[in-house]
């Protein structure tokens, strides 16, 4: 770790506490003049810190900013296996994941950002996403399963951003199939899953799973073209929330992950389905149809009622479902 790096870590790991200059620059091995070029440093960073003369310094309590360290103090479980890797700026974290993978980099890789430039969602469409307000992050699978069974990775990922966000307080969420977890009735997590397949067997060489997450509404709200249906996860800002939320649905999808195949988390995704029962339009290229959302099946697929009574199951991809009154 460089000196950034090592000063947050000391702070975060202290946090509430107040720490020297002497302490400091013992752990850090630099001088205190340094120190106080470091702190200043992160200031500009967006990292509150008190000052007090005599005591030290410490992490203000209205800080909120993402670190890696910050980020460890909440993974549990299998979580704790996960390397992390955060940026502050990048394109996309799915696109800097992707070309990681394909340099060697491990199962269990995750990049996470506080902005992307070009943050991408499904259908070629952009994921609006600003700094200081979102969370970005991509998980690395090299899974020994099927291209039919990859949709059970961005149902896992949806569970998990359900599950954390209802751990760290947001509220009640519900899984709009078979992607997007609202909130209040609005949209506040998009997720991604790209994937590359061996030509040997057909099956996946490795996946990509991106998540954003919106935590608060941005200062001047949502873009108009998303306002409608754009929400965020908490009203205002809380202490650590962006570190706490991302080390909950880091620690939920990694064991999500090890345990797909699970009758529990077909369950937990019936239980928050979006629009069950209720009149809904499909959207799959040029065709569109009404009928009744009846449920998913035993493979994440949905299930409808089209209007002359027949069911019918509808498979992920290229495929978008829209409430409606009529």
């Amino acid at each position: 770790m460089n000196v950034r790096q090592k000063l947050i870590a000391l702070f975060e790991n202290n946090r509430g506490q107040f720490l020297s200059g002497e302490e400091l620059a013992e752990g850090l091995g630099c001088s205190r003049a340094a120190v106080w070029k470091a702190v200043a440093a992160l200031k500009k960073e967006g990292y509150a810190i008190d000052a007090v003369t005599g005591r030290g310094y410490r992490l203000g309590a209205q800080t909120d900013v993402l670190s890696e360290a910050g980020i460890r103090k909440y993974l549990t479980g299998r979580g704790r296996e996960l390397t992390l890797d955060v940026r502050q700026s990048v394109t996309s974290t799915n696109t800097v994941l992707r070309g990681l993978a394909e340099q060697g980099a491990p199962e269990g890789t995750a990049v996470l950002s506080v902005t992307q430039t070009g943050g991408k969602g499904r259908l070629g469409r952009s994921f609006f996403s600003p700094a200081d307000t979102g969370l970005y992050m991509s998980i690395l699978m090299r899974p020994q399963m099927s291209a039919a069974d990859s949709v059970r990775i961005t149902t896992a990922a949806a569970i998990a951003v359900s599950k954390a966000v209802e751990d760290c307080g947001g509220g009640e969420t519900a899984i709009k199939w078979v992607n997007d977890v609202c909130l209040r009735g609005k949209k506040i997590c998009g997720i991604l899953t790209e994937a590359s397949f061996s030509a040997e067997n057909g099956g996946l060489d490795y996946a990509v799973t991106g998540i954003g997450i919106n935590a608060y509404e941005p200062e001047g709200g949502f873009p108009p073209e998303i306002a409608d249906v754009a929400g965020a996860v908490f009203q205002s800002r809380r202490e650590d929330m962006r570190n706490r939320l991302a080390g909950a649905v880091l620690s939920r999808f990694w064991e999500c992950y090890h345990d797909l195949f699970s009758a529990g988390a077909l369950e937990y995704y019936r239980s928050r389905l979006m629009w069950r029962g209720e009149r809904i339009r499909v959207i799959s290229g040029q065709s569109e149809y009404p009928a009744v959302l009846l449920d998913v099946d035993d493979s994440y697929a949905l299930r409808v009622r089209l209007d002359d009574g027949t069911g019918k199951s509808v498979s992920s991809g290229e495929i978008t479902i829209r409430r409606t009154d009529k």
